[in-house]
Protein backbone atom coordinates (compact mmCIF):
# COMPACT_ATOMS: atom_id res chain seq x y z
CA UNK A 1 0.00 0.00 0.00
CA UNK A 2 1.41 3.41 -0.96
CA UNK A 3 2.44 5.64 1.95
CA UNK A 4 0.57 8.49 0.20
CA UNK A 5 -2.73 6.69 0.75
CA UNK A 6 -3.18 8.26 4.21
CA UNK A 7 -2.75 11.74 2.85
CA UNK A 8 -5.19 11.22 0.05
CA UNK A 9 -7.61 9.54 2.44
CA UNK A 10 -7.48 12.51 4.84
CA UNK A 11 -9.15 14.74 2.27
CA UNK A 12 -9.52 14.75 -1.45
CA UNK A 13 -10.52 18.43 -1.32
CA UNK A 14 -7.11 19.38 0.12
CA UNK A 15 -5.45 17.56 -2.77
CA UNK A 16 -7.55 19.47 -5.27
CA UNK A 17 -6.60 22.79 -3.63
CA UNK A 18 -2.90 21.86 -3.78
CA UNK A 19 -3.27 20.92 -7.43
CA UNK A 20 -5.01 24.24 -8.21
CA UNK A 21 -2.29 26.11 -6.35
CA UNK A 22 0.42 24.39 -8.32
CA UNK A 23 -1.45 25.11 -11.56
CA UNK A 24 -1.58 28.82 -10.71
CA UNK A 25 2.10 28.82 -9.61
CA UNK A 26 4.24 26.90 -12.16
CA UNK A 27 7.42 27.91 -10.30
CA UNK A 28 6.38 25.84 -7.30
CA UNK A 29 5.58 22.84 -9.50
CA UNK A 30 9.01 23.04 -11.09
CA UNK A 31 10.63 22.18 -7.79
CA UNK A 32 10.83 18.37 -7.95
CA UNK A 33 9.83 16.59 -4.74
CA UNK A 34 12.38 14.34 -3.14
CA UNK A 35 12.21 11.98 -0.18
CA UNK A 36 12.90 14.95 2.10
CA UNK A 37 9.82 16.91 0.92
CA UNK A 38 7.42 14.66 -0.97
CA UNK A 39 5.34 13.56 2.03
CA UNK A 40 4.95 16.95 3.73
CA UNK A 41 1.48 18.48 3.69
CA UNK A 42 0.68 21.27 1.30
CA UNK A 43 1.26 23.91 3.93
CA UNK A 44 4.99 24.19 4.51
CA UNK A 45 4.67 24.61 8.27
CA UNK A 46 2.32 21.66 8.72
CA UNK A 47 3.19 18.17 10.11
CA UNK A 48 1.63 14.76 9.88
CA UNK A 49 -0.01 13.02 12.80
CA UNK A 50 2.39 10.50 14.45
CA UNK A 51 -0.03 7.64 13.71
CA UNK A 52 -0.24 8.48 10.02
CA UNK A 53 0.87 5.45 7.94
CA UNK A 54 3.07 7.78 5.92
CA UNK A 55 5.37 8.18 8.92
CA UNK A 56 7.57 5.18 8.16
CA UNK A 57 11.28 4.40 7.73
CA UNK A 58 10.34 2.77 4.42
CA UNK A 59 10.13 6.30 2.97
CA UNK A 60 13.92 6.27 2.75
CA UNK A 61 15.44 4.51 -0.25
CA UNK A 62 18.37 3.43 1.92
CA UNK A 63 16.03 1.54 4.28
CA UNK A 64 14.20 -0.04 1.36
CA UNK A 65 17.53 -1.09 -0.16
CA UNK A 66 18.59 -2.52 3.20
CA UNK A 67 15.44 -4.64 3.34
CA UNK A 68 16.02 -5.84 -0.21
CA UNK A 69 19.58 -6.81 0.67
CA UNK A 70 18.34 -8.75 3.72
CA UNK A 71 15.88 -10.63 1.50
CA UNK A 72 18.73 -11.48 -0.89
CA UNK A 73 20.87 -12.77 1.95
CA UNK A 74 17.94 -14.87 3.18
CA UNK A 75 17.55 -16.39 -0.29
CA UNK A 76 21.26 -17.27 -0.42
CA UNK A 77 21.09 -18.82 3.05
CA UNK A 78 18.05 -20.88 2.05
CA UNK A 79 19.92 -22.27 -0.97
CA UNK A 80 22.88 -23.18 1.25
CA UNK A 81 20.49 -24.77 3.77
CA UNK A 82 18.96 -26.95 1.05
CA UNK A 83 22.42 -28.04 -0.16
CA UNK A 84 23.42 -28.99 3.39
CA UNK A 85 20.17 -30.89 3.87
CA UNK A 86 20.76 -32.89 0.71
CA UNK A 87 24.40 -33.52 1.63
CA UNK A 88 23.33 -35.47 4.72
CA UNK A 89 21.85 -38.07 2.37
CA UNK A 90 23.99 -37.63 -0.75
CA UNK A 91 27.32 -35.81 -0.46
CA UNK A 92 27.89 -33.41 -3.40
CA UNK A 93 31.40 -33.46 -4.94
CA UNK A 94 33.86 -31.53 -2.81
CA UNK A 95 31.44 -31.26 0.12
CA UNK A 96 32.29 -34.44 1.98
CA UNK A 97 31.99 -33.64 5.68
CA UNK A 98 34.17 -35.74 7.96
CA UNK A 99 32.07 -34.63 10.91
CA UNK A 100 28.41 -35.34 11.35
CA UNK A 101 27.15 -32.71 8.92
CA UNK A 102 24.53 -31.72 11.49
CA UNK A 103 26.51 -28.82 12.97
CA UNK A 104 26.80 -26.84 9.73
CA UNK A 105 23.12 -27.51 9.12
CA UNK A 106 22.28 -26.26 12.64
CA UNK A 107 24.24 -23.03 12.24
CA UNK A 108 22.67 -22.34 8.85
CA UNK A 109 19.21 -22.96 10.33
CA UNK A 110 20.08 -20.46 13.07
CA UNK A 111 21.14 -17.95 10.41
CA UNK A 112 17.85 -18.31 8.54
CA UNK A 113 15.90 -17.91 11.78
CA UNK A 114 17.74 -14.68 12.59
CA UNK A 115 17.09 -13.29 9.12
CA UNK A 116 13.38 -14.14 9.32
CA UNK A 117 13.11 -12.49 12.73
CA UNK A 118 14.86 -9.39 11.39
CA UNK A 119 12.48 -9.18 8.42
CA UNK A 120 9.33 -9.75 10.45
CA UNK A 121 10.23 -6.96 12.88
CA UNK A 122 12.11 -4.87 10.34
CA UNK A 123 10.16 -1.62 10.84
CA UNK A 124 9.98 -1.99 14.64
CA UNK A 125 13.59 -1.78 15.83
CA UNK A 126 14.10 -1.85 19.58
CA UNK A 127 16.85 -1.72 22.19
CA UNK A 128 16.22 -5.32 23.36
CA UNK A 129 16.60 -6.46 19.76
CA UNK A 130 20.00 -4.77 19.56
CA UNK A 131 21.16 -6.24 22.87
CA UNK A 132 20.13 -9.80 22.02
CA UNK A 133 21.60 -9.57 18.51
CA UNK A 134 24.89 -8.32 19.95
CA UNK A 135 24.98 -11.18 22.45
CA UNK A 136 24.31 -13.63 19.64
CA UNK A 137 27.21 -12.16 17.65
CA UNK A 138 29.57 -12.74 20.57
CA UNK A 139 28.44 -16.36 21.02
CA UNK A 140 28.81 -17.13 17.33
CA UNK A 141 32.24 -15.53 17.30
CA UNK A 142 33.33 -17.82 20.12
CA UNK A 143 31.95 -20.83 18.22
CA UNK A 144 33.97 -19.84 15.17
CA UNK A 145 37.16 -19.42 17.21
CA UNK A 146 36.65 -22.85 18.85
CA UNK A 147 36.06 -24.50 15.48
CA UNK A 148 39.16 -22.91 13.97
CA UNK A 149 41.34 -23.25 17.05
CA UNK A 150 40.90 -27.00 17.70
CA UNK A 151 42.63 -29.02 14.95
CA UNK A 152 40.32 -32.00 15.33
CA UNK A 153 37.19 -29.86 14.98
CA UNK A 154 38.70 -27.94 12.10
CA UNK A 155 39.36 -31.18 10.24
CA UNK A 156 35.99 -32.75 11.03
CA UNK A 157 33.91 -29.71 10.07
CA UNK A 158 36.03 -28.87 7.02
CA UNK A 159 35.46 -25.83 4.88
CA UNK A 160 31.71 -26.46 4.81
CA UNK A 161 31.32 -26.31 8.59
CA UNK A 162 33.71 -23.40 9.00
CA UNK A 163 31.94 -21.43 6.27
CA UNK A 164 28.55 -22.09 7.88
CA UNK A 165 29.69 -20.85 11.31
CA UNK A 166 31.48 -17.84 9.79
CA UNK A 167 28.39 -16.96 7.73
CA UNK A 168 26.20 -17.17 10.84
CA UNK A 169 28.55 -14.83 12.69
CA UNK A 170 28.76 -12.30 9.84
CA UNK A 171 24.98 -12.25 9.43
CA UNK A 172 24.52 -11.68 13.17
CA UNK A 173 26.87 -8.68 12.99
CA UNK A 174 25.06 -7.37 9.93
CA UNK A 175 21.70 -7.64 11.70
CA UNK A 176 23.03 -5.58 14.60
CA UNK A 177 23.99 -2.86 12.11
CA UNK A 178 20.67 -3.23 10.30
CA UNK A 179 18.69 -2.67 13.49
CA UNK A 180 20.66 0.50 14.19
CA UNK A 181 20.24 1.85 10.64
CA UNK A 182 16.50 1.21 10.57
CA UNK A 183 16.11 2.80 14.01
CA UNK A 184 17.98 5.88 12.79
CA UNK A 185 15.86 6.07 9.64
CA UNK A 186 12.68 5.75 11.69
CA UNK A 187 13.81 8.52 14.00
CA UNK A 188 14.67 10.83 11.09
CA UNK A 189 11.33 10.33 9.42
CA UNK A 190 9.45 11.00 12.64
CA UNK A 191 11.37 14.24 13.19
CA UNK A 192 10.85 15.34 9.59
CA UNK A 193 7.17 14.46 9.24
CA UNK A 194 5.85 15.00 12.78
CA UNK A 195 8.32 17.56 14.12
CA UNK A 196 9.73 15.33 16.87
CA UNK A 197 10.97 11.82 17.60
CA UNK A 198 8.11 9.58 18.67
CA UNK A 199 8.81 8.09 22.12
CA UNK A 200 5.51 6.37 22.73
CA UNK A 201 4.51 3.01 21.23
CA UNK A 202 1.14 1.60 20.37
CA UNK A 203 -0.13 -1.59 22.04
CA UNK A 204 0.66 -3.52 18.85
CA UNK A 205 4.26 -2.28 18.88
CA UNK A 206 4.71 -3.21 22.55
CA UNK A 207 3.43 -6.70 21.83
CA UNK A 208 5.85 -6.92 18.89
CA UNK A 209 8.75 -5.89 21.12
CA UNK A 210 7.74 -8.49 23.72
CA UNK A 211 7.61 -11.14 21.02
CA UNK A 212 11.05 -10.01 19.81
CA UNK A 213 12.49 -10.48 23.30
CA UNK A 214 11.02 -13.97 23.67
CA UNK A 215 12.15 -15.15 20.24
CA UNK A 216 15.63 -13.68 20.56
CA UNK A 217 16.02 -15.19 24.05
CA UNK A 218 15.30 -18.62 22.57
CA UNK A 219 17.73 -17.93 19.72
CA UNK A 220 20.50 -16.91 22.10
CA UNK A 221 19.84 -20.02 24.22
CA UNK A 222 20.27 -22.15 21.09
CA UNK A 223 23.55 -20.39 20.33
CA UNK A 224 24.73 -21.04 23.91
CA UNK A 225 23.93 -24.76 23.56
CA UNK A 226 25.71 -24.98 20.20
CA UNK A 227 28.79 -23.26 21.63
CA UNK A 228 28.76 -25.49 24.73
CA UNK A 229 28.50 -28.67 22.67
CA UNK A 230 31.40 -27.50 20.51
CA UNK A 231 33.41 -26.91 23.67
CA UNK A 232 32.60 -30.43 24.84
CA UNK A 233 33.74 -31.79 21.49
CA UNK A 234 36.95 -29.79 21.86
CA UNK A 235 37.55 -31.48 25.20
CA UNK A 236 36.83 -34.92 23.76
CA UNK A 237 39.31 -34.24 20.95
CA UNK A 238 42.11 -34.33 23.52
CA UNK A 239 41.54 -38.05 24.14
CA UNK A 240 44.39 -39.80 22.28
CA UNK A 241 43.55 -42.69 19.96
CA UNK A 242 45.47 -45.96 20.36
CA UNK A 243 47.00 -47.21 17.15
CA UNK A 244 46.86 -45.12 13.98
CA UNK A 245 44.42 -43.36 11.69
CA UNK A 246 44.58 -43.84 7.94
CA UNK A 247 43.15 -41.89 5.02
CA UNK A 248 40.88 -43.97 2.80
CA UNK A 249 38.58 -43.53 -0.19
CA UNK A 250 40.85 -41.12 -2.01
CA UNK A 251 41.86 -39.27 1.16
CA UNK A 252 38.27 -38.25 1.85
CA UNK A 253 38.26 -39.39 5.47
CA UNK A 254 40.26 -41.28 8.11
CA UNK A 255 39.54 -44.51 9.95
CA UNK A 256 41.11 -45.74 13.17
CA UNK A 257 42.93 -49.09 13.31
CA UNK A 258 44.84 -50.68 16.20
CA UNK A 259 46.67 -54.00 16.36
CA UNK A 260 47.92 -55.74 19.50
CA UNK A 261 50.50 -58.52 19.63
CA UNK A 262 53.58 -59.59 17.71
CA UNK A 263 53.43 -59.22 13.95
CA UNK A 264 55.53 -62.36 13.34
CA UNK A 265 57.27 -65.15 15.21
CA UNK A 266 60.37 -67.14 14.40
CA UNK A 267 60.69 -70.94 14.49
CA UNK A 268 64.00 -72.55 13.55
CA UNK A 269 65.11 -69.56 11.55
CA UNK A 270 61.86 -69.42 9.54
CA UNK A 271 59.54 -66.49 9.98
CA UNK A 272 55.90 -67.42 10.24
CA UNK A 273 53.00 -65.02 10.42
CA UNK A 274 50.42 -65.90 13.09
CA UNK A 275 46.72 -65.81 12.35
CA UNK A 276 45.40 -62.43 13.46
CA UNK A 277 41.91 -62.02 14.89
CA UNK A 278 40.16 -59.10 13.20
CA UNK A 279 37.32 -57.61 15.26
CA UNK A 280 34.21 -55.99 13.84
CA UNK A 281 32.01 -54.33 16.45
CA UNK A 282 28.25 -54.42 16.47
CA UNK A 283 25.86 -51.62 17.24
CA UNK A 284 28.41 -49.75 19.36
CA UNK A 285 32.16 -49.02 19.18
CA UNK A 286 34.21 -52.17 19.50
CA UNK A 287 36.39 -50.70 22.28
CA UNK A 288 33.45 -50.45 24.67
CA UNK A 289 31.47 -53.59 24.00
CA UNK A 290 33.51 -56.22 22.26
CA UNK A 291 37.23 -55.87 22.80
CA UNK A 292 37.29 -56.96 26.44
CA UNK A 293 36.73 -60.69 26.08
CA UNK A 294 39.05 -60.89 23.06
CA UNK A 295 41.76 -59.16 25.05
CA UNK A 296 41.22 -61.75 27.79
CA UNK A 297 41.71 -64.48 25.19
CA UNK A 298 44.91 -62.73 24.14
CA UNK A 299 46.13 -62.54 27.73
CA UNK A 300 45.32 -66.23 28.24
CA UNK A 301 47.36 -67.17 25.18
CA UNK A 302 44.40 -68.41 23.12
CA UNK A 303 45.29 -65.95 20.36
CA UNK A 304 48.66 -64.34 19.59
CA UNK A 305 47.50 -61.17 17.91
CA UNK A 306 44.35 -59.19 17.22
CA UNK A 307 43.34 -56.00 15.42
CA UNK A 308 40.25 -53.86 15.70
CA UNK A 309 39.00 -50.81 13.88
CA UNK A 310 36.25 -48.24 14.16
CA UNK A 311 33.75 -48.10 11.34
CA UNK A 312 33.23 -44.62 9.83
CA UNK A 313 31.47 -42.42 12.37
CA UNK A 314 32.41 -44.60 15.34
CA UNK A 315 34.85 -43.52 18.10
CA UNK A 316 37.97 -41.98 16.47
CA UNK A 317 36.98 -42.61 12.84
CA UNK A 318 35.59 -39.84 10.64
CA UNK A 319 32.22 -40.00 8.97
CA UNK A 320 32.24 -41.20 5.36
CA UNK A 321 30.50 -39.42 2.48
CA UNK A 322 26.86 -40.35 1.91
CA UNK A 323 25.58 -42.80 0.87
CA UNK A 324 27.72 -45.36 2.67
CA UNK A 325 27.09 -49.10 2.69
CA UNK A 326 28.57 -52.10 4.49
CA UNK A 327 30.58 -52.98 1.39
CA UNK A 328 32.08 -49.50 1.32
CA UNK A 329 33.11 -49.95 4.95
CA UNK A 330 34.72 -53.29 4.06
CA UNK A 331 36.69 -51.55 1.32
CA UNK A 332 37.76 -48.81 3.76
CA UNK A 333 38.99 -51.49 6.18
CA UNK A 334 40.92 -53.18 3.38
CA UNK A 335 42.65 -49.90 2.54
CA UNK A 336 43.55 -49.21 6.15
CA UNK A 337 44.98 -52.72 6.64
CA UNK A 338 47.05 -52.39 3.49
CA UNK A 339 48.50 -49.04 4.57
CA UNK A 340 49.25 -50.50 8.01
CA UNK A 341 51.11 -53.35 6.31
CA UNK A 342 48.68 -55.85 7.83
CA UNK A 343 48.10 -58.64 5.34
CA UNK A 344 46.70 -61.44 7.49
CA UNK A 345 45.90 -64.26 7.56
CA UNK A 346 42.70 -63.38 9.40
CA UNK A 347 40.03 -64.82 11.61
CA UNK A 348 37.14 -62.36 11.49
CA UNK A 349 35.13 -62.09 14.71
CA UNK A 350 32.03 -59.93 14.77
CA UNK A 351 28.91 -59.16 16.78
CA UNK A 352 25.44 -57.87 16.01
CA UNK A 353 25.16 -55.92 12.76
CA UNK A 354 28.94 -56.20 12.48
CA UNK A 355 28.39 -59.71 11.15
CA UNK A 356 27.11 -58.18 7.90
CA UNK A 357 30.28 -56.10 7.54
CA UNK A 358 32.70 -58.91 8.42
CA UNK A 359 31.03 -61.40 6.07
CA UNK A 360 31.34 -58.98 3.17
CA UNK A 361 35.00 -58.42 4.08
CA UNK A 362 35.57 -62.20 4.28
CA UNK A 363 34.01 -62.76 0.86
CA UNK A 364 36.39 -60.18 -0.65
CA UNK A 365 39.45 -61.75 1.02
CA UNK A 366 38.74 -65.46 0.61
CA UNK A 367 42.39 -66.51 0.57
CA UNK A 368 43.35 -64.44 3.61
CA UNK A 369 40.35 -65.16 5.85
CA UNK A 370 40.94 -68.51 7.52
CA UNK A 371 37.99 -68.53 9.88
CA UNK A 372 34.73 -66.75 10.78
CA UNK A 373 33.16 -66.31 14.21
CA UNK A 374 29.70 -64.73 14.48
CA UNK A 375 28.42 -63.63 17.89
CA UNK A 376 24.62 -63.24 17.80
CA UNK A 377 24.95 -61.42 14.49
CA UNK A 378 22.22 -59.98 12.32
CA UNK A 379 20.97 -62.15 9.45
CA UNK A 380 20.68 -60.53 6.02
CA UNK A 381 16.95 -61.32 5.90
CA UNK A 382 16.48 -58.96 8.87
CA UNK A 383 18.21 -55.96 7.30
CA UNK A 384 14.79 -54.47 6.65
CA UNK A 385 14.52 -53.79 10.39
CA UNK A 386 17.47 -51.40 10.05
CA UNK A 387 16.07 -49.79 6.93
CA UNK A 388 12.57 -49.00 8.21
CA UNK A 389 11.50 -45.46 7.22
CA UNK A 390 10.38 -44.77 10.79
CA UNK A 391 13.87 -45.61 12.07
CA UNK A 392 15.48 -43.39 9.44
CA UNK A 393 13.19 -40.48 10.30
CA UNK A 394 13.89 -40.90 14.00
CA UNK A 395 17.64 -40.89 13.40
CA UNK A 396 17.39 -37.82 11.15
CA UNK A 397 15.41 -35.83 13.74
CA UNK A 398 17.77 -36.98 16.48
CA UNK A 399 20.71 -35.92 14.35
CA UNK A 400 19.25 -32.48 13.66
CA UNK A 401 18.84 -31.94 17.41
CA UNK A 402 22.23 -33.44 18.33
CA UNK A 403 24.23 -30.16 17.96
CA UNK A 404 22.25 -28.78 20.90
CA UNK A 405 23.89 -31.49 23.02
CA UNK A 406 21.09 -31.59 25.59
CA UNK A 407 21.83 -35.20 26.59
CA UNK A 408 25.63 -34.89 26.39
CA UNK A 409 25.78 -31.62 28.32
CA UNK A 410 23.44 -32.95 30.99
CA UNK A 411 25.55 -36.09 31.33
CA UNK A 412 28.76 -34.08 31.65
CA UNK A 413 27.35 -31.58 34.15
CA UNK A 414 25.10 -33.71 36.33
CA UNK A 415 26.45 -37.26 35.95
CA UNK A 416 30.15 -36.65 35.50
CA UNK A 417 30.40 -38.35 32.10
CA UNK A 418 33.97 -38.40 30.84
CA UNK A 419 35.69 -38.15 27.46
CA UNK A 420 35.88 -41.94 27.34
CA UNK A 421 32.12 -42.23 27.89
CA UNK A 422 31.42 -39.87 25.00
CA UNK A 423 34.06 -41.00 22.49
CA UNK A 424 33.68 -44.78 22.65
CA UNK A 425 31.99 -45.57 25.95
CA UNK A 426 28.50 -45.82 27.33
CA UNK A 427 27.35 -42.51 25.79
CA UNK A 428 29.07 -42.74 22.41
CA UNK A 429 25.68 -43.16 20.73
CA UNK A 430 24.83 -39.52 21.55
CA UNK A 431 27.43 -38.00 19.22
CA UNK A 432 26.42 -36.53 15.89
CA UNK A 433 29.00 -38.65 14.07
CA UNK A 434 27.54 -41.85 15.50
CA UNK A 435 23.98 -40.80 14.67
CA UNK A 436 24.94 -39.99 11.09
CA UNK A 437 26.68 -43.37 10.74
CA UNK A 438 23.49 -45.06 11.94
CA UNK A 439 21.42 -42.97 9.52
CA UNK A 440 23.71 -43.88 6.62
CA UNK A 441 23.45 -47.54 7.59
CA UNK A 442 19.65 -47.30 7.74
CA UNK A 443 19.28 -45.54 4.37
CA UNK A 444 21.02 -48.30 2.38
CA UNK A 445 20.37 -51.34 4.60
CA UNK A 446 17.55 -52.74 2.51
CA UNK A 447 19.09 -51.82 -0.86
CA UNK A 448 22.85 -51.54 -1.43
CA UNK A 449 23.95 -53.42 1.70
CA UNK A 450 21.34 -56.13 1.10
CA UNK A 451 22.71 -56.67 -2.40
CA UNK A 452 26.30 -56.74 -1.12
CA UNK A 453 25.67 -59.35 1.57
CA UNK A 454 23.68 -61.48 -0.86
CA UNK A 455 26.66 -61.55 -3.20
CA UNK A 456 28.99 -62.25 -0.28
CA UNK A 457 27.04 -65.37 0.66
CA UNK A 458 27.42 -66.79 -2.83
CA UNK A 459 31.11 -65.92 -3.01
CA UNK A 460 32.10 -67.16 0.43
CA UNK A 461 34.34 -70.24 0.40
CA UNK A 462 32.38 -73.26 1.71
CA UNK A 463 35.49 -74.72 3.37
CA UNK A 464 36.08 -71.78 5.74
CA UNK A 465 35.80 -72.89 9.41
CA UNK A 466 32.79 -71.27 11.09
CA UNK A 467 31.67 -70.72 14.68
CA UNK A 468 28.28 -69.26 15.62
CA UNK A 469 27.45 -68.20 19.19
CA UNK A 470 23.89 -67.04 19.83
CA UNK A 471 22.10 -65.27 22.67
CA UNK A 472 19.85 -67.56 24.65
CA UNK A 473 17.51 -64.70 25.50
CA UNK A 474 17.14 -63.56 21.89
CA UNK A 475 16.61 -67.08 20.59
CA UNK A 476 13.99 -67.73 23.25
CA UNK A 477 12.27 -64.39 22.67
CA UNK A 478 11.95 -64.62 18.90
CA UNK A 479 11.37 -67.72 16.79
CA UNK A 480 12.42 -65.75 13.71
CA UNK A 481 15.74 -64.81 15.33
CA UNK A 482 16.28 -68.46 16.30
CA UNK A 483 15.66 -69.65 12.75
CA UNK A 484 17.96 -67.01 11.28
CA UNK A 485 20.72 -67.90 13.74
CA UNK A 486 20.45 -71.51 12.62
CA UNK A 487 20.63 -70.41 8.99
CA UNK A 488 23.87 -68.52 9.72
CA UNK A 489 25.49 -71.86 10.58
CA UNK A 490 25.09 -72.77 6.91
CA UNK A 491 27.01 -69.89 5.30
CA UNK A 492 29.91 -72.35 4.97
CA UNK A 493 30.00 -76.14 5.04
CA UNK A 494 32.64 -76.31 7.74
CA UNK A 495 30.76 -75.59 10.99
CA UNK A 496 33.05 -75.98 13.97
CA UNK A 497 30.42 -75.23 16.62
CA UNK A 498 27.12 -73.50 17.29
CA UNK A 499 26.41 -72.41 20.84
CA UNK A 500 23.21 -70.95 22.24
CA UNK A 501 24.32 -69.51 25.57
CA UNK A 502 21.49 -69.89 28.03
CA UNK A 503 20.51 -66.63 29.75
CA UNK A 504 22.98 -64.54 27.76
CA UNK A 505 21.72 -61.23 26.30
CA UNK A 506 22.42 -59.96 22.79
CA UNK A 507 25.80 -58.83 24.13
CA UNK A 508 26.75 -62.42 24.96
CA UNK A 509 30.03 -61.38 26.62
CA UNK A 510 28.13 -59.48 29.34
CA UNK A 511 27.63 -62.72 31.31
CA UNK A 512 30.30 -65.00 32.77
CA UNK A 513 28.91 -68.02 30.92
CA UNK A 514 28.94 -66.01 27.73
CA UNK A 515 32.59 -65.02 28.07
CA UNK A 516 33.59 -68.59 28.83
CA UNK A 517 31.70 -69.89 25.82
CA UNK A 518 33.23 -67.25 23.55
CA UNK A 519 36.79 -67.98 24.66
CA UNK A 520 36.21 -71.73 24.36
CA UNK A 521 34.78 -71.53 20.84
CA UNK A 522 37.47 -69.08 19.69
CA UNK A 523 40.10 -71.52 20.94
CA UNK A 524 38.42 -74.35 19.01
CA UNK A 525 38.27 -72.23 15.88
CA UNK A 526 41.99 -71.39 16.10
CA UNK A 527 42.83 -75.09 16.52
CA UNK A 528 40.59 -76.04 13.58
CA UNK A 529 42.50 -73.58 11.40
CA UNK A 530 45.85 -75.07 12.38
CA UNK A 531 44.68 -78.64 11.86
Amino acid sequence: MSPLWGLRHNGQEEGREDFASETENPGRRSQDADERTRLLPGERNGYLHPDDPAVSPYNLWSVRALRGFTLTVLFISLLWWIILLVSIFVSPPGMSNRGSGFFDFAYTTLTISNLLIALIFFSIPSTPMTIWASALSVLLSVSLFVTLGIPRLRVEEGWVGIASVAWAMLISLYLVAQTQLVARGKREEEERLTGREETRRSLGEWLAVLLQVIIMAVTVLVAILLMSTLSLRAKDATLPAPGQKYYVDGNKYQVHLHCIGEHSTSHGGNDTTPVTVLLEGGEYPVEHTFQGWVDDAYQHGIIKRYCYWDRPGFAWSDNAPSPHSAGMSADALSEALAMADEDGPWVVVSAGVGGIYSRIFASRHIRDVKGIMLVDTLHEDLLHTLGKPSRGLKLWVWGILSPLGLDRLAGAIFKGRTRVDRVYGIRAYQSGKFIKAQLQESLVADSITSSEISSARHIQSPSTPLVVVSSGREVRKSQTWAEKQEDLTKITKNLVAWDVVKGAPHEVWDTLDGRKALEKRLDELMKAIKA
